[in-house]
């Protein structure tokens, strides 16, 4: 994947999204959910960055759809997995902006998970 730097101008709410030169995994209860060398870092506002993994490199069958859902102005409409293997911690573990704004439209078809709610999250450079 090429060096790709997206910056959403906004003096109140900035926004920066790019791919992130590592290998990243995430497991949960001793299982590797997700595994990638492709994925984004995004940056908002004053938030710490938040790491988002192709959902082609998330192992969908370890996930479940919940009916929760939320909306942020700046991203758009947010849907949720849970992750059973890690039990009542994993509820809701895994966002998603499956239609994302266009300022923000890299993020499309990528995943993030909770660090509190997945047992890690490594980025090995």
């Amino acid at each position: 994947m090429s060096e790709k730097l997206v910056k959403i101008p906004g003096p109140d709410h900035p926004i920066t999204i790019e791919n992130k030169r590592a290998h990243v995994t995430v497991s949960v209860a001793g299982k590797v959910i997700a595994d990638t060398r492709d994925a984004l870092s995004l940056r908002e506002a004053s938030y710490p960055p938040v790491i988002y993994v192709p959902r082609g490199d998330v192992d969908m069958s370890a996930l479940q759809r919940t009916d929760h859902a939320t909306y942020c102005p700046y991203k758009g409409d947010c849907s949720y997995y849970s992750i059973p293997a890690g039990s009542e911690r994993s509820v809701n573990a895994v966002w998603t902006y499956e239609n994302p704004h266009a300022a923000v439209s890299q993020i499309k078809d990528y995943m993030a998970f909770y660090p509190d709610r997945v047992d890690a999250i490594n980025i090995d450079f």
